[in-house]
């Protein structure tokens, strides 16, 4: 049992820095933003806001590969936990799952990066039409 556990506390380890990335994309993001409306609104140039774009939608993408990641390690922590102890191979990869794009663009449009992002997306829309 103790071979499970470890490797049950190896996965979740992986699970956690996931989430932890996403959380500091999700921070990062907001800086970002921040300090281009910033200098948007000091110079009156909504070329700042143009520029943010770029990074917005890399965060996103960024963002939506790790929770399609922790997804998957979460799957593999069901797989591993439901696995017979003399099985146990401390493995990273699982047989039965398989990550693909389409997992991560179910990713890209789940509610929770959908909504951050979004309205972020639409907050440069607001915020470069009104300069």
């Amino acid at each position: 049992m103790e071979n499970k556990i470890k490797h049950l506390e190896l996965i979740q380890g992986i699970i956690s820095r996931m989430a932890n990335n996403s959380f500091l994309l999700k921070g990062w993001a907001i800086t970002l933003v921040a300090a281009m409306f910033a200098l948007a609104a000091k110079d009156s140039n909504n070329k700042y806001i143009i520029l943010t774009y770029f990074p917005v939608l890399m965060f996103w993408i960024l963002d939506s590969y790790f929770l399609s990641q922790e997804t998957y390690f979460r799957k593999y922590y069901e797989e591993v936990r439901n696995k017979n102890e003399d099985n146990i191979d401390f493995s990273m990869k699982s047989e039965k799952i398989k990550w693909n794009i389409i997992e991560w663009a179910k990713a890209c449009v789940s509610l929770t990066i959908g909504i951050f992002y979004g309205t972020i997306i639409i907050l440069l829309i607001v915020v470069m039409y009104f300069l």
